[in-house]
């Protein structure tokens, strides 16, 4: 259920991060004016507090337990496409100050700029904003990791290694800018991992699965996906110790739902990331209006979602998220936009404006972005295809976004054979560009799903969580790379 106005995590936020460390909104026309120098045409202050910890257990016994607090505020002038940040871990009127004066320099030229504080954003909130470190004591947390353990061992005889991990983070951010925005946030995020070792005849094989989002603890927990997590693992485990070498060639491939939509994150949604196409160098640049994939893809970042690991109620520069359309029916639409490469491309912000900490430049980044479902059933899908692959799971994969062309590993596939998913495959790489595998869909399923909650995305350093999702799709031929000839 969404709660209605964003104004009570402002508040919230409000006090956490400028009361408690004796300051107020007024300090921060005394920075502004600091930062406005000659040729600044905007800044920003962004107040941040995170609390975080984490808990692994291995065999039974906790291996690590960590509790850490990261404070700061960082200053950012903007000066047409350049910009500075100074940043400072003491919440004090005279280190802001010493930060703002520092950024100034970036502007060289021109008028002194102006500033002002204005009301907070109202926009509607996506999540709770409870703390879930609290939500539960050690004890307990340790005891939820060894009830998973033992479950795991319990599920089949071949387990022979469990390790369950558990994190939590718990954020405050505050977002002060010269054009008035005054915004604040409380967010919460958790996220729970096993991976087991299966053993039979002397090979080992292994299965990972996760869960999370901006939840509780005791969301995951009581409504048992934390149960499903380990489920999945150790079926992953098992179904890789019957796995044999992946074919390798040009073949039809069937992705399955859901985490499979991070090939999509990669290969095409990094691509559409306003900064890449401002500065000419994504795949997509000058593409706008153009047919860039199949007729049969509608591809959506969606900050929006309740809950989800990629939502946001506010970006990291004060703007309410939104529900983007980047591709329609196959025409590229829209970009993802932060503020500064917006106001150079003439157009407005998407609420994708994104940083990973105080530490760190805001640029565009995507939330939540998914391939919405097509007509087809998935069983349609599969008995369409003679002999081809079936990758419902990927591991790690590399992307050049200049071209669109990737590598990506599938950790759980099958062969398809006379429109049947048969043996299981292990080693399989899928290899391609992103534009040319988006005009590849020939079929697309009913069946949409969203990962869940592990998403972690890297760029230029920084990472941030993230959500993927996808219906079952068809790939007319891509190359596959494996051990035997197909």
């Amino acid at each position: 259920m969404l709660h209605p106005m964003s104004e009570s995590n402002y508040n919230l936020a409000e006090q956490f991060l400028l009361q408690r460390n004796q300051l107020s909104v007024s300090n921060l026309d005394r920075v502004f004016h600091s930062a406005m120098g000659p040729g600044v045409d905007a800044v920003d202050i962004y107040f941040q507090h995170v609390s975080s910890e984490s808990w692994s257990l291995e065999d039974g016994l906790v291996k690590d337990g960590s509790y850490s607090i990261e404070q700061g505020a960082g200053v950012r002038a903007i000066a047409g496409e350049k910009m500075a940040l100074a940043y400072t871990d003491l919440l004090q009127p005279k280190s802001l100050e010493e930060a703002a004066r520092a950024v100034r320099v970036i502007g060289m030229h021109g008028d002194t700029g102006t500033a002002s504080v204005g009301t907070p954003i109202g926009a509607r909130i996506r999540y709770q904003h409870d703390n879930p470190i609290v939500s539960q004591d050690s004890a307990g947390k340790v005891r939820w990791l060894r009830e998973l353990d033992a479950m795991a061992r319990a599920l089949d005889p071949r387990i022979q290694q469990v390790m369950v991990s558990l994190s939590g983070q718990h954020e405050h951010m505050l977002l002060a800018h010269s054009d008035g925005t005054l915004a604040g946030d409380v967010r919460p995020l958790v996220h729970l991992s096993v991976r087991v070792i299966a053993e039979q005849a002397g090979r080992r094989e292994q299965g990972n699965a996760g869960a999370g989002g901006r939840v509780s603890y005791q969301e995951l927990f009581e409504s048992g996906r934390a149960h499903n997590v380990v489920r999945e693992a150790v079926r992953v485990a098992l179904l890789n110790l019957e796995a044999i070498s992946a074919p390798a060639g040009m073949l039809p491939v069937v992705l399955g739902p859901g985490w499979p939509g991070v090939l999509l994150h990669e290969a095409v949604g990094h691509g559409l990331e306003g900064d890449f196409n401002r500065k000419q160098t994504s795949a997509f640049s000058g593409r706008m209006g153009q047919m860039v994939a199949s007729s049969l893809c509608t591809v959506v970042d969606d900050g929006t979602l309740q809950d989800r690991r990629g939502s946001l109620t506010l970006d990291d520069e004060g703007v309410p998220t939104q529900r983007t359309t980047l591709i329609e029916n196959g025409v590229l639409t829209a970009y993802l936009q932060d503020k500064v490469n917006a106001g150079l491309m003439g157009t407005r912000s998407t609420g994708n404006g994104r940083r990973e900490s105080f530490a760190h430049l805001p640029m565009p980044r995507m939330t939540n972005t998914y391939l919405l479902p097509g007509p087809h059933d998935p069983n349609e899908i599969i008995a369409s295809v003679k002999r081809g692959l079936y990758a419902r799971n990927f591991g790690g994969g590399q992307v050049d976004i200049t071209n669109g062309r990737f590598v990506f590993s599938a950790s759980e596939a099958y062969l398809i054979e006379d429109g049947k998913i048969t043996t299981p495959v292990k080693g399989a790489t899928l290899i391609g560009s992103g534009p040319e595998v988006m005009n590849q869909i020939t079929m697309l399923g009913n069946d949409l799903q969203l990962d869940l909650g592990v998403g972690v995305c890297g760029k230029e350093g920084q990472s941030v969580p993230v959500g993927v999702g996808q219906p079952t799709l068809k790939i007319a031929q891509m190359t596959v790379g494996g051990t035997q000839a197909s």
